[in-house]
């Protein structure tokens, strides 16, 4: 059943991932670490913090107030993201940046780079090639898209933006990135998919609902 969203809610929901694909609009490509631009690839980072429990939050209320199996899964699922891609996001960003540039201010930068290379390539926190927490959070972030999809589209919801909903949810998959095009394209996608179901949601729960006509006596 549907309820009417709260103005924090919309904006939760719609301005967390929002915010957080701009901010990725800036997120270095790290081709090389120890040239990495630090004060542009640190601050995306410690945005990033708070923007992912954020998103998976905001997403998580995209379904407040509904029943059924959908809307549980996407409750669980974007709770796994969130601490997933947090985990992963504050060992190989924050942590890979903090020594990166501890090693660019040292007299020997090459003495740094095993514990570097610990962390970058740690196979469940690192950066690359293929971090187990960044593989299993984009996967429940794509999960919880899809259960939150169902749900809406059981309440009436048009197929655009329940599809838009889903489609979004793959790029961090699909380009093996958060940076550009990766995270962009899917919160930037996710966000616009759900003001529109916002949008939806609020023209039919204040639409008038049919009153049966009554016989004269």
């Amino acid at each position: 059943m549907d309820v009417q969203p709260e103005l924090w809610e919309i904006a939760l929901s719609v301005g967390a991932p929002f915010v957080l694909a701009i901010v990725e609009l800036f997120h270095p490509h790290p081709h090389d670490l120890m040239k990495l631009d630090l004060n542009a690839w640190l601050f995306v980072h410690y945005a990033q913090i708070l923007l992912f429990p954020l998103s998976a939050l905001g997403f998580t209320i995209l379904v407040r107030g509904r029943a059924g199996i959908a809307a549980i899964i996407c409750r669980i699922a974007m709770f796994v993201f969130g601490v997933l891609y947090l985990a992963f996001d504050t060992a190989a960003g924050l942590v890979t940046g903090i020594l990166v540039k501890a090693a660019q201010s040292s007299s020997a930068p090459n003495a740094w780079q095993p514990a570097i290379d610990a962390v970058w390539k740690h196979p469940i926190l690192g950066g690359a090639p293929a971090p187990l927490f960044a593989i299993l959070g984009s996967v429940a972030l794509t999960i919880g898209a899809a259960a939150a999809a169902v749900s809406f589209k059981r309440t009436g919801s048009s197929w655009i933006p329940v599809l838009l909903l889903v489609l979004s949810s793959f790029g961090i998959a699909v380009f093996k990135t958060h940076a550009w095009p990766g995270g962009p394209l899917t919160f930037g996608g996710m966000a616009l998919a759900t003001a529109w179901l916002q949008w939806e949601r609020i023209a039919r729960v204040s639409a008038p609902q049919a009153v049966p006509a009554t016989l004269e006596s």
